[in-house]
This record gives structure tokens, sequence and C-alpha cells, in this order.
């Protein structure tokens, strides 16, 4: 019987950053450069130690430095041959986890929550949950960023449309990148590249965005998975993974609503899903990180469950949630250092 299934998750999470961030010292250089070039997570390949790295670089570089070759001579197995490859790769990975590559394998949402826990423990203000306005305008961030940074703006410097600056342009501004060298004790990506106008402004953008993340994660949850392509990705194929997020709902549900306040990314459909008591419903939505704190917080018995091939592994209970709250409200009340609390803190 898991006791604290967050404990569990963030073990989960350290160990995967320090295979993902410093994982080549371990397998080899060699090793960790040919395992897989489409791994469902945020680890870059700008990390000189890095064990693996994620499918939205090949990605872009494929659609950069072959689309136009490919229309150019018109051998159309020049581009697709690669991209099949990666996207085949990326799903035959994905389906093993499915969008848990989000909530217990990225290395850059680990990175937030420990910047999350490091504010709260400082005292600082939280924002627990943004408000419904707020989420919507948010929502669609994520499939711009996909859409335009890592399909349309490469393609159309493939074709001669845009200067070669555009052809990786998620990844001159992806958080991840400088998250990752720094840690490795480089600070070459955190710069300001005055080559060219678009590299400055590219530039600019990723430092920008780098320290608006670390910021904003110490006072709110996950501020940049929010907007990450890597999670709208993942949500296009999230119907093909073996893990899902799965509700018997209650006539409780609606009255309740514990299991959207515990949720990191502000899924109230969480509670509005499938509140009539009928067959279980997969409710793996598009932003959801499959990190389980609806379950763990969710009273009720059974009505929120973790499955895996159908098979459930962990699921909510009334007993489990009395015991998880009390540990909640301990951790919730050290402080490292003593702000008064201006609001009652939620879950």
């Amino acid at each position: 019987m898991i006791t604290n299934l967050t404990l569990v998750r963030r073990f989960v999470q350290l160990c995967m950053f320090i295979f993902l961030v410093y994982g080549s010292v371990v397998v080899g250089f060699y090793a960790s450069d040919k395992i897989s070039g489409a791994l469902p997570a945020l680890s870059c390949a700008y990390d000189s130690m890095n064990a693996d790295y994620c499918a939205l670089i090949p990605l872009q570089h494929q659609l950069h430095h072959r689309l136009g070759a490919s229309v150019d001579s018109g051998n159309w197995f020049l581009f697709f041959m690669p991209f099949i490859t990666t996207v085949g790769t990326f799903l035959l990975l994905f389906v093993f986890l499915n969008k848990a590559f989000c909530g217990w394998v990225c290395p850059l949402g680990f990175f937030q929550e420990v910047m999350q826990l490091i504010g709260q423990k400082l005292g600082l203000r939280r924002v627990d949950s943004l408000a419904h306005g707020a989420v919507d305008k948010i929502r669609p961030v994520k499939w711009l960023m996909l859409g335009g940074l890592v399909f349309i703006l490469p393609a159309l410097t493939s074709l001669g449309f845009l200067s070669n600056e555009w052809g990786d342009p998620f990844c001159q501004i992806c958080p991840s990148r400088i998250m990752t060298t720094l840690l490795t004790g480089s600070n070459e990506q955190l710069f300001v590249d005055t080559s060219s106008p678009s590299y400055m402004a590219l530039s600019i953008t990723g430092d920008f965005l780098f320290g608006l993340m670390v910021a904003l994660a110490m006072t709110m949850r996950q501020p940049f998975c929010r907007i990450c392509p890597m999670l709208a990705l993942h949500a296009v194929f999230r119907k093909v993974g073996f893990a899902r997020l799965v509700k018997q709902g209650s006539a409780r549900c609606d009255k309740c609503g514990l299991c959207a306040e515990a949720c990191p990314m502000d899924i109230r459909e969480l509670q509005s899903e499938c509140n009539s008591v009928d067959k279980p419903r997969d409710i793996t939505l598009a932003d959801c990180t499959l990190c389980g704190r609806c379950v763990e917080f969710c009273p009720d018995k059974d009505v929120l469950q973790l499955r895996y091939l159908s098979v459930p592994v962990f699921s909510s209970s009334p007993a489990y949630f009395k015991q998880r709250k009390k540990a909640q409200t301990q951790w919730d009340s050290v402080k490292l250092i003593g702000f008064k609390q201006t609001e009652k803190e939620k879950i």
C-alpha cells in the first residue's frame, strides 16, 4: 500500500533527473547519443552530459534540413523516412508511460516543482489556483508553441521563406536548454547572441523565459508546463498510451472539487467529467501530466484511479485521503523563514 504517492513520484523524478542530465557519465557519450533521439520529455541535447534528448530537437532539424531538399529533388523519402522514424520512436516510448513522461520523467517539470517547494519553504505567497479565465487563455499557447515553433517556422526556413536562424526556434528559447547546461557547470547557453537580429531576439526571449519561469515557479505551480509544446504533442497521442487517469463518477463530485484544487495544472474538468454513477471513463485530459495528485486528494473510494493496461495501480480512498491531507498540512506548516501567511493555503 502506497502511503504517499507524491513522495514516490518525486523519488522517481529525482532518479530520472540525475540520469537524464548527467547520465552519459554512466552509459557513455556514444550510448547516450544513440539510445534514442525521441524521448517524450524535455531532455536537452545542448547538455553535454545528458543520457538522451527530446523528440522536439530532431523534428525541428528534419523539417529544417530535409523538407526543402525533398521538395527540390522530388524525393520525399529523404524527408519522410527520418521524420517517421522519429515519430515512431517517440510513440514506441510514449505508449509505455503516456503523459506520465511529464509528471514523472521530465527534468524541467521536476525543476519547477523543486522551485515551488523552495518558494513555499521561504514563505513566499503562493498562487494555488489560477482563475478559470486565465487558464482558458493560457491553454491554447502550448498548441501555438508546437505548431508555430516546432513545425511551421522550421518548415518555412527549409523552404527558403526565412533565414537559417529560424530552423530550430523552440530549442533557442527552451528553458531546459539553459537549465540543464547550468546544472552541468556550463553557462555557455545563458547569453545574448548578437551575430544577427534574429538570433538576438531568440536568445533574449530564451533568457527572459528562463528567468520568468524560475520566478513564477517559486509562487505558482508548473508555469512552463502549461505552455510546453511537448505537453501538446503528448495530448495528440494520449489515447494510445497504456497509463490512464480513470474516473467513475459520484453524485458528490459536483459539490466536492478537491481533485481540481489539488491539480497543479488547474484542470477544473476533473470535477465535472463523468459525475453520474456509470462505467469508468478515461479522463486523461490534454493538460494532464498523470502526476496522481487528484487521485490522492479524492475522498471517495475508487472514484479516481491511475490505471496501467486497464489494471488499477493507485485508487482514491477515504483512509488515504485523511492520511495524505494530514501529511500535507504538516508539510505546509514548515517554513524556513517565518513570513506570516495572509491567505489560507489550499491543498
